[in-house]
């Protein structure tokens, strides 16, 4: 390799593998993520109970061993007496041949005098830790403790004798003498080992069981499930009828009856849906059919001024056909607006409808009707959709323009009641609307009996809608201000929440239209 590649090797970037986020999107099984939750705490106690199981295994293979070496040791004790001052045992060949009897472990056993000289047994066993005070103060009893012997574990019995002088008055620290017997663990562990094969032997056969009860169980658990989702696949694309929650189990039955709560404002929308359809079909055959009628009518006149009246005729179904048009995608714009989609901005109300008003009053000369706006002393903000606003304002003038007779006037006001609420007025000298009929004219196609003004009856319709996605409250009262009993006239008023928060005052007026 040259020293060219080396150097740039040195200087290149150590390789990082890429990090693999988790998917928090991926798709989970339900059951598998309860076999998870079951399986988990009993794959991790299992092996906790095999150890406490080997632990109560060694204790109780150690007590039976235990009673016998204390039983040894309390034997070969007894054969241990103090002649003229000195330890004599009294155990033959025999009893040593049976003391250390054994198939299995190698049995050890140790006299040692007062002052440590070895009276009899093995040599090198070890001694216990000397602590002369405890010693005393147990002389007589068995004592246990492990240790090694050659390298091999054992464990040891031992118990100090008191030893009386023949020669003095007895002492209250007489000499004590230590005699032991050690044995190796073998039997113990052989034990221990038959205690732990029958205990956790039948858990490797009872284990494969539980899981497949679990499995089992979870399946059978989990079914109703599976039985939902059979009956809603096999539902007709046009059944919204609410799913019976009686025959799901009861922690299904919130999801069965939130489904049902979807199920039934899906059916309500599409019912409205249909009917606005029906609607919209019947309002449309009027002006297409004037038109059809005005065009073959002019086809067969020969006098011009009969043509151009059908013509003119014509022209007004086809500006009546293109205004009921304009609503009703108005209308479909509004129903599908989010209640706090992104379009909701901060604006300035009073700016807004000092330029839609702008935009009418052109079309308020044609028909002799004063148009004005009233200016709040200070700028007025809410959170909206301009757009949708103006859509709003637009229709509630048109509205005022179309009922109000020449001469009259129509006056839009936006103000700040002491409640805090912005206000958005159109007040107009009209007939005025019949308490009776305040709430319906805000249905679709509604038109009140006797009413002659043009119009397509999607206004009020679309100002509700607009309304209700701006979280405002719509009233209808009389004109106060008109105390004519044939022309009580109306007051539109729209009441929007202010932000919380209102935005600092721009250097320049924002720009509508």
């Amino acid at each position: 390799m040259s020293h060219q590649a080396a150097d740039a090797g040195d200087d290149a970037p150590e390789y990082q593998p890429p990090v693999v986020e988790p998917d928090e999107s991926m798709q989970r099984s339900l059951f598998g993520e309860i076999l998870d939750w079951m399986l988990a705490p009993l794959l991790l106690l299992w092996p906790m109970s095999i150890a406490i199981t080997y632990l109560v295994a060694k204790s109780i293979a150690n007590q039976p061993f235990d009673h016998a070496l204390e039983d040894s040791v309390t034997v070969l004790a007894q054969q241990v007496r103090s002649v003229d001052g000195k330890l004599i045992r009294g155990l033959s060949g025999a009893a040593r041949d049976i003391l250390r009897a054994d198939d299995v472990d190698n049995i050890y056993f140790q006299i040692l005098g007062p002052h440590g000289d070895a009276i009899d047994g093995d040599r090198d066993l070890p001694h216990p830790g000397s602590d002369p005070d405890e010693d005393q103060a147990r002389a007589g009893s068995v004592r246990f403790r492990n240790d090694t012997m050659h390298g091999t574990p054992v464990r040891v019995a031992y118990i100090h004798i008191r030893v009386e002088p023949s020669d003095s008055a007895p002492s209250p620290h007489p000499p004590l003498a230590l005699v032991q017997v050690a044995e190796t663990l073998e039997k113990r562990a052989q034990l221990a080992n038959e205690i732990i094969k029958g205990v956790i032997l039948p858990q490797f056969i009872i284990l494969p069981i539980v899981l497949a009860l679990v499995w089992f169980a979870l399946s059978r658990g989990l079914s109703p499930l599976a039985q939902l989702q059979e009956r809603i696949r096999a539902r007709g694309s046009d059944d919204l009828s609410p799913i019976a929650s009686n025959l799901v189990p009861e922690e299904i039955s919130p999801l069965v009856g939130s489904l049902n709560e979807m199920l039934e404002r899906l059916g309500h929308t599409i019912e409205m849906q249909k009917r606005f359809i029906a609607d919209a079909a019947h309002q449309m055959r009027t002006p297409l059919a004037g038109m059809r009628m005005q065009s073959e009518l002019a086809l067969r006149q020969t006098d011009s001024g009969e043509i151009h009246r059908s013509l003119e005729q014509l022209a007004k179904s086809s500006e009546s056909a293109t205004r009921l048009v304009n609503q009703l995608l108005a209308l479909a714009r509004a129903e599908n607006q989010p209640q706090a989609g992104s379009s909701m901005v901060q604006l300035e109300l009073s700016a807004l409808a000092r330029s839609t008003v702008h935009d009418w009053v052109q079309a308020s000369f044609v028909q002799q009707i004063d148009l004005g706006y009233e200016e709040p002393p200070a700028p007025v903000h809410i959170a909206g959709d301009p757009t949708m606003l103006r859509e709003l304002l637009s229709n509630l003038i048109d509205n005022a323009l179309r009922y109000t007779p020449a001469g009259g006037s129509v006056t839009v006001r936006v103000r700040v009641d002491i409640e805090d609420h912005a206000l958005l007025e159109v007040e107009d000298t009209g007939p005025g609307i019949p308490p009776a009929e305040r709430t319906r004219v805000f249905e679709r196609f509604y038109r009140i009996l006797g009413n002659t003004a043009e119009g397509s009856g999607l206004g009020l319709a679309i100002v509700r809608e607009i309304a209700q996605q701006h979280g405002a409250e719509v009233d209808v009262f009389n004109n106060p201000r008109v105390q004519l009993a044939k022309l009580p006239g109306s007051l539109f008023r729209l009441t929007f929440p202010l932000p919380a928060d209102p935005p600092d005052a721009p250097d320049e007026p924002p720009h509508f239209g």
